[in-house]
């Protein structure tokens, strides 16, 4: 029985690609290349003094302009690989680029190229990987920004260009929903402010307001059963202005009997912010929809713990939390040290448009 174990038998698979690359590469000439590569510039991407999100921008415009897929489809894909390798250093680790897009070598090379470092873009498509050439230098470098973003616009334009073969082309790529809700999420954020940088935060209660807020993160929980307190409780008066701490999209509205009257947002970095205990909601906010950092989203109240509309069981307060994405499940950190930097910020920020004008 044939096995890819065999040592022979490796030699001879490696023998046929190389030499099939070899006579299309003479048959067809230096166009055996140009149908996989399109014009775009060999120029450094990061020139010196450029900021990371402006170089990231011109990377998607480029592909987007040889491709036709909007830049923001590139831009959404891009980071969500990035998150996900943030949450995953180990099994994603790869040389500093500015592209967060990660291929396994099975899935560049082929799965049964017998190599698996493969360079080459016409052995590796005889080999069905998803490997392509975008940078122009007739290499297919798994590790090379413009070579990365053209293969995955190369992989989506198999499905065409509507937002549903944008939807169908990430199901059959991750073949996990939660993996395509993001995605769009993310790319709706880009679409909409056209910039990729979009991580300025804000503390979600006004400066001006009364409050008072300590690390409660861990400590134990009662009602429903034992559980661990999965956030920060910011204390206030009833009806103060709660804001979102983060661009984002609201991804869930509504009643929860643990946090009653709440709002969950996400935003660019896969962090899922969590926004409990609410009196109400500002008006016409919905789910789907996108929000700024300071934008009000609710207000304080004392809700939970209950069946819909229970009130006052404890203190008016807004419970605040913050969940982490790995790309199967989520799971809370103690967003105690991100209020605190967020609320000094603010305040710092506020003392200088202040020294500003006066």
């Amino acid at each position: 029985m044939f096995s890819l174990r065999s040592h022979k038998n490796i030699q001879l698979y490696r023998w046929i690609s190389i030499s099939v690359a070899t006579i299309l590469t003479l048959y067809c000439g230096s166009s055996a290349y140009a149908y996989e590569t399109p014009e775009i510039s060999k120029k450094s991407i990061l020139p010196q003094n450029m900021d990371v999100n402006s170089a990231r921008k011109i990377l998607y415009e480029k592909i987007s302009a040889v491709t036709q897929i909007p830049w923001y489809r590139i831009a959404a894909i891009d980071q969500y690989e990035r998150t996900l390798t943030i949450a995953h250093p180990k099994d994603r680790a790869h040389p500093f680029r500015v592209s967060g897009i990660y291929m396994s070598s099975p899935a560049w090379a082929g799965a049964l190229n017998p190599d698996q470092f493969d360079n080459n873009p016409i052995s590796i498509s005889i080999f069905g990987g998803l490997g392509r050439d975008g940078s122009g230098d007739q290499l297919a470098d798994m590790n090379n920004d413009m070579d990365l973003l053209y293969s995955m616009a190369s992989y989506l334009l198999q499905y065409g260009q509507s937002q549903n073969d944008f939807s169908i082309a990430l199901w059959e790529y991750y073949h996990n929903s939660r993996a395509v809700q993001r995605i769009q999420q993310f790319a709706k954020l880009y679409e909409q402010f056209s910039i990729p940088e979009l991580t300025h935060h804000a503390f979600p209660l006004p400066l001006n307001s009364h409050y008072s807020y300590r690390s409660t993160w861990g400590s134990g929980r009662n009602w429903g059963g034992f559980r661990i307190h999965e956030g920060t409780d910011l204390f206030a008066h009833h009806g103060v202005p709660v804001r979102s701490t983060s661009y984002g999209v609201i991804e869930l509205k509504g009643w929860n009997s643990f946090g009653g009257w709440r709002v969950g947002i996400r935003d660019i970095n896969n962090h899922y912010h969590y926004y409990a205990h609410l009196m109400g909601y500002e008006k016409g906010l919905q789910p789907g929809d996108i929000v700024t950092a300071g934008q009000v989203i609710g207000y304080v109240g004392s809700s939970g713990y209950g069946k819909p509309g229970t009130q006052g069981k404890f203190p008016p307060h807004l419970h605040y939390g913050i969940y982490r994405d790995s790309g199967l499940i989520e799971w809370s950190f103690d967003p105690y040290p991100l209020l605190h930097r967020w609320e000094q910020d603010e305040r710092k920020s506020r003392k200088q448009v202040k020294k500003g004008t006066t």
